[in-house]
C-alpha cells in the first residue's frame, strides 16, 4: 500500500478549529477530558488528540462528542 500524502494545510487548519471548538464547549461545561471520553465512549487521550488537532477523527466519534456535550454537530464542525 503506497504511503498517503499529508492533508493540505486547510484541512489541518480546520481540524485544529474543530478541536478548539470542542475544548471551548467542554471547558464552558466544566467537563474534564476524561469525563468527555466516558460520555462519548472514547478515552481521554483520544479527546486530547482531537482537541489538539493531531488526529483525523471519524464522523461517528464527532457525533458522539457533540451528543455528550449536548450541542449540534454543526456547532463543532461548521465554518
Amino acid at each position: 500500500m503506497p504511503p498517503t500524502e499529508p492533508p493540505p494545510a486547510w484541512v489541518l487548519t480546520h481540524r485544529r478549529l474543530i478541536g478548539t471548538r470542542i475544548r471551548a464547549v467542554r471547558a464552558s461545561r466544566r467537563i474534564s477530558q476524561e469525563r468527555l471520553g466516558e460520555l462519548s465512549g472514547t478515552d481521554r487521550q483520544t479527546i486530547n488528540r482531537i482537541e489538539q488537532g493531531h488526529v483525523s477523527t471519524r464522523i461517528d466519534t464527532l457525533m458522539r462528542i457533540a451528543a455528550a456535550l449536548d450541542v449540534p454537530l454543526a456547532d463543532l464542525v461548521g465554518e
